[in-house]
């Protein structure tokens, strides 16, 4: 059997275009959501709400106008994808709800120490693992690793 998380849309496109904001960290720009929207395929509009969360996360900063766009907070190495997820995902890291609380406290329990907890915390420790640079590195590789295909 194979159990696969559910990222939303907004949590994938959050992702993607952090680690596209990433890729240009170095040159101190800021980046404007049009140009990451287009090179990425994806709605401004839609977008524009993500980075909206991504700022009121903390994980980037703005800067109105023409010279305006947004850039990271922090460097590619500081920044996990934990902290990406977290400002867009939060059904994801919600408390799980009593069950059987009432009814049966020690099944409750139970759940929670066993399943829950543990699930809660690996879930946690797996993204704060990855950050963007990881992410940026893994993006380059597999577009070098692409570019060496042959078919014949």
């Amino acid at each position: 059997m194979n159990c696969n998380m559910r990222i939303s849309a907004r949590g994938r496109y959050a992702l993607a275009a952090m680690i596209d904001l990433a890729k240009n960290y170095a040159d101190g720009n800021f980046i404007t959501v049009t140009s990451i929207a287009d090179r990425l395929g994806i709605s401004k509009i839609y977008l524009e709400q993500v980075f909206s969360m991504l700022k009121k996360g903390g994980v980037v900063i703005s800067v109105k106008g023409s010279q305006g766009g947004y850039q990271l907070a922090s460097t590619p190495h500081q920044i996990t994808a934990y902290d990406v997820l977290y400002p867009v995902e939060t059904s994801i890291f919600d408390i799980t709800d009593d069950t059987v609380k009432n009814e049966a406290p020690e099944i409750e329990v139970a759940m929670r120490n066993l399943v829950f907890d543990d699930l809660d915390k690996a879930v946690e420790a797996s993204l704060k693992r990855v950050t963007l640079y990881n992410l940026i590195n893994e993006a380059e590789k597999q577009r070098t690793d692409m570019g060496y295909m042959y078919f014949i």
